[in-house]
This record gives C-alpha cells, structure tokens and sequence, in this order.
C-alpha cells in the first residue's frame, strides 16, 4: 500500500504538489502531441514509403502494442508503484520516436511504432492514476482544466507541426520532435515525484493471458483490415483468422478467471461503474481515433486542401474534446455523472451527423466545424468516465482499474482503425478493381464515398454510446 508524502493541500502548478502535476502535464503532452501530428503527414509517408492499404497498420500496431500493455503496466503500477513504470514507458516512447525517425520503409516504420506503443502503453493510464492517487474527485474537476489544456495546445501545435514539415520540410521530424519533451518530462517526474510503496515481494505476471491477449488481437485485426481486400470475407483464409481469434480470445477470458494476479481481472465485468465507462471508453476510442486517420486525408484528397489545412480540421476536434473536458468537472459535480456523459453523447450523434452531410463541394470550415462538435461530445463523454471509474475503488486497485478504461479506450481506437480501414478499402478497391496502391490513383471522386462509410460507421458508434453512458450511475461513492 502507498502512503502519501505529498501535502494534499492547495490545487494548481504553485501548490506543492505542483511539480508532480507539471510532471504529468508534460508526460500527456509527450503522447497528445504524437497523437494529433501522425495523422497530417500520413500522405507524404505514403508517398515516400509505401502503399495506401499499408497505412492504417502505422495506427493500429501502436494502438494494439498500447492495448495489450495498459493492463500489465496498470497491475505493476499498483504492485510496484507509478513512477518506475512511468519513466520505463516514457524511455520506450523515446526510444520508438528515434527509431521511427529513421525508418527506411513501411515495414520498419510500423515495428517501431509498435516500440512507441509500448510507451504509450505506460504513459497515459499511468498520468491519470498518478492524478487519481494525489487529488480528490472534487480537486479533480479543476485538474481536469489543467490536463485538457495539453491536449488543447497540441491540438494547434500538433497539426501544424505536421503540416510545416510535411510540406516544407521532412515527415520524420514529426517523430524527432518527441524526444525533448521525452526528456523533459523524465527528469521531472525522476526529481520531483516522490512516493512510499510497500514491496510485497516479487509480482507474479500474466504471461499466458498476455500472450492469448496478443496473439488473439492481432488476428482479429488482421483479419477486419485485409478481409475484403487481400481476400474475401467469406473465403477459408479470412474465416480460419477470425475463427481462431475467437477462440484464442475465448481462451484469454477463461485463463484469467483462475490466474493468481490476471493481466486484465474479470471482476471489473461485474462492476456496474466499470462496465459503463469501459464500454463508453471502447466506443470513444473508435471515434476518435478512426476519424483522426481520415478526416486529414479528406480535406486534402477530397476537398483539395494542403496537410497543414487538413491538419487544422482535425484540431478542431482535438480541440472542442479538451474545452469541454474542462468544463465537465463542473457538470458531473453539480449534474452528476451519467447526466454529464448522457449530453456529451447527444453532441457526438450531432457531431457526427454533421460529418455525413459533408460533401465533396463543402467549405473545409464545414468540415471542421463537425470535427469541433464531435469533439465537444466526446470532452462531456470521456472525463466523468475516468474520474467515475477511479472514484469507486482505492489506490490498491486503481492502476488496475485505469489501465482497464485505457484498455477500453486502445481496444476501441485499434478496432476503429481496423473496421474503418476495411470499409475505406473494400469501397477504393470496387472503385478501382483492386489497384489502389498507388496515391496517385485515389482521386477525390475514389476517397469521397470511401470516407463517407466511414463517417456512416461512426454514426453507429455514437448512437451507441448513448447507450454505454445510461448505465452510469448519476452519483459515485469515492473510495478514497
């Protein structure tokens, strides 16, 4: 168990716990600028490195690797304690950046992303048990100001930084760009945070359900973004891929029920607070990162714009999500939670049906005002979740919990990529009997419709959220 050597007194980068916020601040910027700068550039990887069908493998291994490692980094967080697992996934983010920088083709550009992942994997739930471990649910709703702000300066920095070295320079600096604030961020946390774990002996890992987890997802993906394209759904090949990644999966689910410490405990099924932000967290995830990997690449190939255009419609979203993530502290304190989460979900199906309406002929400001609203929804949706999920367990768990919602959230965004990637392909593929490898074939005419079902997916995945976020009771006990 932890003791708390920090003064939980006074909110806010001044007070004494400021350093460590200021610490976690820069770690959400490390993965918030990363997330928000990939996407512009994508074209111009492309066009130096490989094919179209290749691309979304660049999103989904690096959320797939982050997926699987969010649960055992979660469990070492509540064994072992936050900082040496958060200095250890910010070394492997680093590390990927480097290597990404340098990569000569698509296939090594998509094994490093994988090491990015791992990062990734450590980074993000890591930052919000940290906040979950020295604030209060009533503190939090300021902090959560604080946090949302980053992902705010990188939904500006992000895109443009993109967009200037895509069009004027190389896209590999999007990835060198990454390794100062790597090291700012380390040496922050490695000089200013402090805490006392009791060490009760060595931590016994879930190797087998961590393999059945990895081995199960990655045919699963595979099989959602070549079915369709490489080789028909109802072929042999396609069906034995998805046949066995059931089954492997199926075997994960009964591993875990009888391992002594399960890389992801099945008691969080039977949690009513948990099974409704996790399931609001999957569906956010394939919205939000799904529209990420396409709404640049509308902009530029439908509507004609430069990257640095397609990567300001993308801010827009990334940058509505932490405006009202902001504001919804206030909401879900004086409101409730699943009333908070329940109107974010209402502004997401708007949001998206904006998106549907977007036309070949519409103004890139349209486009981006779509993206805003999605983005104000999804600000309402995620937040509550979070801090609902936290509130109702103690900090022996809540790396566990946090590492399960970021779990949700990876799992969704790998499985959007997969699912909208498969629809966007299947649909350039009837376009052009099969031969869309070359950028230089996809004419607005082949993108439009192509984005279009995605945009048509996402419909479908808001609506559901509707669905996740009614289960949310209004009020949460904390337990703290």
């Amino acid at each position: 168990m932890a003791t708390e050597p920090l003064d939980r007194t006074g909110v806010g980068l001044r007070s004494k716990r400021g350093p460590v916020l200021l610490a976690v601040m820069l770690s959400v910027g490390l993965v918030a600028i990363d997330a928000t700068i990939l996407a512009t550039a994508v074209p111009s990887i492309v066009e130096d490195l490989g094919g179209f069908t290749q691309f979304p493998w660049l999103f989904s291994v690096y959320l797939l690797a982050q997926a699987i490692s969010v649960p055992i980094y979660g469990k070492l967080a509540d064994l072992r304690g936050r900082k040496p697992i958060m200095l250890l996934g910010i070394g492997l983010f680093v590390l990927g950046s480097v290597l990404c920088g340098f990569a000569w083709n698509m296939t090594s550009l998509i094994v490093f992303r994988l090491i990015q992942g791992l990062g990734a994997g450590a980074v993000q739930p890591i930052s919000m048990t940290i906040v979950g471990d020295i604030y209060t649910v009533t503190e939090r709703a300021k902090v959560q100001g604080y946090i949302a702000s980053i992902w705010g300066i990188a939904s500006f920095v992000g895109p443009t930084l993109g967009g200037v070295f895509s069009d004027y320079l190389s896209w590999r600096w999007i990835f060198f760009v990454n390794v100062p604030l790597g090291v700012a961020a380390a040496w922050m946390l490695y000089r200013r945070f402090e805490e006392n774990v009791r060490r009760d002996g060595r931590p016994r890992i879930d190797y087998a359900g961590t393999a059945l987890l990895t081995v199960g997802g990655t045919l699963l993906l595979l099989g959602l973004l070549e079915g369709g394209v490489v080789w028909a759904w109802d072929s042999a090949l396609s069906i034995g891929i998805l046949g066995v990644s059931v089954i492997t999966l199926t075997a994960f689910v009964l591993v875990e029920r009888r391992a002594v410490e399960p890389v992801l405990p099945l008691w969080v099924l039977n949690h009513r607070v948990l099974n409704s932000a996790n399931s609001a967290a999957l569906l956010i995830g394939v919205l939000m990162v799904g529209l990420s990997t396409y709404v640049p690449l509308y902009a530029q190939g439908v509507l004609g714009q430069s990257a640095l255009v397609g990567g300001f419609a993308l801010a827009a979203m990334t940058l509505g999500w932490p405006i009202s993530a902001s504001l919804a502290g206030r909401f879900y304190l004086r409101l409730g939670f699943r009333t908070t989460m329940l109107l974010g979900s209402i502004v997401v199906v708007i949001g998206s049906g904006l998106l549907v309406s977007v036309r070949s002929t519409s103004s890139v400001v349209y486009l981006a005002l779509a993206c805003f609203v999605m983005g104000l929804g999804l600000g309402f949706s995620a937040s509550p979740g979070i801090v609902a999920a936290q509130s109702s367990v103690d900090w022996r768990t809540r790396g566990v919990v946090t590492g399960a919602n970021m779990f949700a959230r990876s799992v969704g965004s790998a499985v959007g990529v997969a699912v909208f990637g498969a629809v966007a392909n299947t649909i350039v593929a009837s376009r052009l009997n099969g031969d869309h490898d070359d950028l230089e074939h996809l004419s607005g005419d082949v993108l439009d419709p192509a984005i279009h079902g995605v945009y048509l997916g996402a419909a479908i995945a808001a609506v559901l959220l509707i669905v996740a976020v009614s289960f949310m009771p209004n009020r949460v006990t904390p337990a703290e």
